[in-house]
């Protein structure tokens, strides 16, 4: 499944609150324009300076401080802006406690089922931040990542969670990153990552051979849900000597039913 639309917004309306004693226009403002920019698919310029009726410098000033943090993107050859992945994270954040709690005991069983370790992890931007983990009771295992962050594109967390994006949002999320390249394995070209992408949509999973680290592969699902987007990937990682192509189908389907466990959890 692709998707580009969002998660749920970082900030639903709520109850009206009164006005603070002292406020500050400039916050107030940037606030407003947060709360608008996460309501919609595309932003124009001319409709930030409707919305705040500001004036176009200004209203080019607030955008381009939000596209410098994170928290827009602007399309390079429409110039309309849209949500960044910080503003996602906030998003994320807001829930992520809840889905750690129903990711855990799906981690547990994926431990039972395959023998090997288990993560969950979501996206931040173009890195993969792992929430939870349980780890293989085998001498030779995967050990937990739990709190790092690792380049999406070296991951089978992270690629699956990529592969839930057209080509155009992955281009605009890279436009100006570094695509690292931790071993010889990783891959370090955009077109090449968009290739794999495309095969990971097709067979519904990602792969990771050494790419992050020499002598640990892995695979990953993404977990999208069909009215708050993209939740998060869980992978199960494995010692390269004992990886084999059989046992990448078999851990795939565990990680299906996996998702679908989350999915049924969050209803």
């Amino acid at each position: 499944m692709i998707v580009r639309r969002r998660s749920t917004s970082p900030m639903q309306e709520g109850i009206a609150q009164p006005a603070p004693q002292y406020p500050i226009e400039s916050v107030d403002r940037t606030l407003l324009l947060l709360t608008y920019l996460a309501q919609r698919s595309e932003l124009k310029l001319s409709e930030v300076r409707t919305h705040l009726a500001i004036g176009q410098s200004t209203a080019h000033r607030l955008m381009a401080m939000l596209v410098y943090r994170g928290f827009a993107l602007q399309d390079p050859q429409t110039r309309v802006y849209r949500a960044g992945p910080a503003l996602f994270d906030i998003a994320r954040a807001a829930g992520s406690f809840d889905i750690a709690r129903n990711a855990r005991p799906i981690l547990e069983w994926l431990v039972s089922e395959s023998g090997e370790t288990a993560h969950f992890g979501v996206l931040s931007g173009t890195e993969v931040r792992y929430i939870d983990v349980v780890e293989s009771v085998s001498v030779l295992r995967v050990t937990g990542r739990v709190g790092q962050l690792n380049p999406a594109h070296t991951t089978s967390l992270g690629k699956a969670m990529l592969a839930t994006f057209d080509d155009a949002y992955v281009r605009e999320l890279y436009a100006n990153a570094e695509m690292a390249a931790p071993t010889k394995q990783s891959i370090a070209d955009l077109d090449r990552l968009l290739s794999e992408l495309a095969f990971t949509r097709t067979r519904g999973w990602a792969r990771n051979r050494g790419e992050m680290q020499s002598g640990i592969c892995s695979v990953g699902a993404a977990v999208v849900h069909a009215d708050n987007g993209l939740l998060g990937a869980f992978s199960i990682a494995t010692p390269q000597a004992r990886s084999t192509a059989a046992l990448e189908k078999a851990h795939a389907e565990l990680l299906q039913r996996a998702a679908r466990r989350l999915l049924t959890a969050r209803q």
